[in-house]
């Protein structure tokens, strides 16, 4: 392939340390990822009149449910043969060697895990708060496109979740990895994220009394799974196993979200036509 005319990708996974600890873009991009969902999803709870007090317990919901979601998610999905052997490494940000543990963080988060994840943690809050699940599924919601962008970026910044070769001008070497301009799969993704984001945004500024209704919980599992389905085609396998795959693991995790989606943006519609006629 000719790689004069590619963007050569090859950036330090580390910006700066603190007390010789090496902090890295994707924590980093975490970090904004969690602030944006927090900083929305309060303006949306303030907005809708709902008490801080009530507020205040959601996030810690939400980062355990994530992060406990998507690390189970990768292990049990993508490498359950080694976890189920390894259940310390499982739950630890360790790796066990012949010279004793290693800390290497969590190196392995699914994003569908951590889909699980949260929607199990909402139910959670949900029982503490006595708020309506619908209303809650609804405003995390709004909120999570764009919070997701800022992940994919991460694995842009790690060079992680590689896109296929390509001869197309869109095509970015990997210098980390190989010499093979290769599709940006992880910017697509947070571009698309960013789009359906503000997508969400513009229509509950239109349609707010559409909250509660399961709306904008259908529509970010319908637009946010359908691309994945989709930008799953460009990408490298991530595990052995699924290159006998017609689909692959991403894809097949995606389709129950789909359909989700699709049911939960139907109810809205149902409801809005409703009002509408009322």
């Amino acid at each position: 392939m000719d790689t004069l005319c590619h963007i050569v990708w090859n950036p330090s996974t580390s910006p700066f340390s603190i007390f010789g600890f090496e902090v890295r873009y994707y924590s980093l991009c975490w970090v904004m990822a969690l602030m944006t969902g927090y900083y929305i999803v309060h303006y949306l709870y303030r907005k809708q009149n709902v008490k801080d007090e009530l507020f205040e317990p959601l996030f810690m919901y939400c980062f355990i449910g994530i992060l406990v979601g998507a690390r189970l998610g990768h292990c049990l999905f993508y490498e359950p043969d080694y976890y189920l052997n390894n259940i310390t490494e499982m739950f630890l940000p360790i790796k066990i060697t012949a010279d004793g543990w290693k800390f290497i963080g969590y190196q392995g988060l699914a994003s569908h895990g951590g889909t699980i994840g949260i929607i199990i943690a909402l139910i959670l809050y949900r029982y503490k708060t006595k708020l309506s699940i619908r209303w809650v599924f609804d405003i995390i919601c709004i909120a999570t496109p764009l919070a997701v962008s800022f992940i994919r970026i991460g694995n842009f910044m790690n060079s992680e979740i590689l896109g296929r070769a390509t001869d197309s001008p869109l095509g970015i070497i990997f210098a980390q990895v190989d010499n093979v301009p290769r599709h940006p799969a992880q910017l697509y993704e947070a571009i698309a994220y960013i789009i359906i984001g503000i997508g969400g945004w513009l229509l509950y500024k239109k349609f707010p009394q559409l909250i509660g209704s399961g709306f904008f919980f259908g529509y970010c599992l319908l637009t946010v799974f359908t691309f994945r389905f989709f930008v799953e085609f460009l990408k490298e396998v991530q595990v052995e196993f699924e290159q006998n795959m017609t689909l692959d693991m991403g894809q097949w995790l995606s389709i129950p979200f789909i359909i989700i989606g699709a049911a939960g943006v139907a109810n809205g519609i149902r409801i809005l036509s409703k009002k509408g006629d009322a």
